[in-house]
């Protein structure tokens, strides 16, 4: 808490919005209560609307406290695109998927009749999230084509491209794994140096293998987008990504491929080697490969909290 709390004060609002995203689970509902007002302040007194809207996002999914109407005020007063687009993503966030696309389409009569098409563009995108999440896959790959034309036409390559591989996987979610892949191994040689749609392509790749049961090949995969997440916005989300493929093996009774491969990423990240070393020995333990003491030797070494809890989630050890 008072990393976040030193970033607040030094009004950096980017670094506040990454380590919410990182450490909110970890507060209790008084300290986060606190947290948030603060927060809540300086995005107001900065202009920020995108840190507003996940405050009042928080606010409203882990406290139960609605602040959606204050939000909508704010927004009502400005009337700026920007502002709007936050509003129909908050919505989107907050489960309202509805209002959400009929703010969207009304965004999309204003940017249209503007001929704004960089705004036209994100909302093509912003909308194929929601019929993602509808499991409207069609309707999605239609809308994300849409982004990708715009995108080619104004030449941004790099929206483009991450355009390109999110189609990609929702390509993946409509049945055509082949497909998909083939898409996203396309974009590679485009996204070299480019580590935030590095990750994305990997991480796409892994959900395909995932899903196919190939787990070395999706572990492997995890192993490359946290290599290439290190020092963005993408870190949690990778180190997420493996964590589900390490829990999904868990369920399975597959310890094996779990300490079998545990020791790549304990060697690839030396701050994290306890950790992985943990989590091979209670793989090995429920396997029947490591005597009970030995594992608590192992386990006695993380100190992270947050981490003790991820070791208690994959095998319910009793540290």
């Amino acid at each position: 808490m008072d990393e976040i709390l030193k970033a607040i004060e030094e009004k950096d609002c980017k670094r506040v919005a990454g380590l919410l995203y990182r450490s909110i689970d970890e507060l209790e509902d008084e300290e986060l209560k606190g947290v948030l007002e603060k927060a809540e302040k300086l995005a107001k007194e900065c202009n920020d609307l995108e840190l507003y809207k996940i405050i009042v996002y928080y606010f409203h999914e882990l406290l139960e406290i609605d602040k959606v109407a204050e939000f909508e005020a704010l927004v009502d007063e400005l009337d700026t695109f920007e502002a709007k687009f936050q509003l129909a993503d908050l919505y989107y966030l907050i489960g309202d998927l509805e209002k959400s696309l009929a703010m969207y389409r009304g965004l999309l009569e204003e940017e249209t009749e503007k001929g704004n098409k960089g705004n036209i563009a994100k909302i093509y995108y912003a909308m194929a999230m929601i019929h993602e999440e509808l499991q409207e896959y069609e309707k999605a790959i239609e809308l994300l084509e849409k982004a990708e034309e715009i995108y080619k036409e104004l030449d941004e390559e790099e929206e483009f491209l991450r355009v390109r591989i999110h189609r990609a996987y929702v390509i993946f979610e409509n049945g055509d794994p082949y497909l998909a892949k083939a898409m996203v191994a396309g974009v590679l040689p485009k996204i070299l140096g480019k580590k935030e749609l590095i990750v994305e392509a990997h991480l796409t790749f892994e959900e395909v293998f995932e899903e196919d049961e190939n787990y070395d090949a999706a572990l492997q995969e995890c192993l490359y987008a946290m290599m290439n997440a290190k020092g963005t916005d993408y870190e949690e989300i990778a180190f997420g990504s493996l964590m589900d493929v390490f829990w999904q093996l868990f369920l399975d009774d597959d310890f094996e491929t779990v300490y079998l491969n545990a020791d790549m990423f304990a060697s690839a990240f030396s701050e994290l080697k306890d950790f992985f070393e943990a989590v091979k020995a209670i793989a090995m333990y429920k396997d029947g490969k490591m005597k009970e003491e030995e594992v608590s030797k192992y386990l006695e070494k993380v100190k992270d909290q947050r981490l003790i809890d991820l070791l208690e989630l994959l095998g319910e050890a009793e540290l």
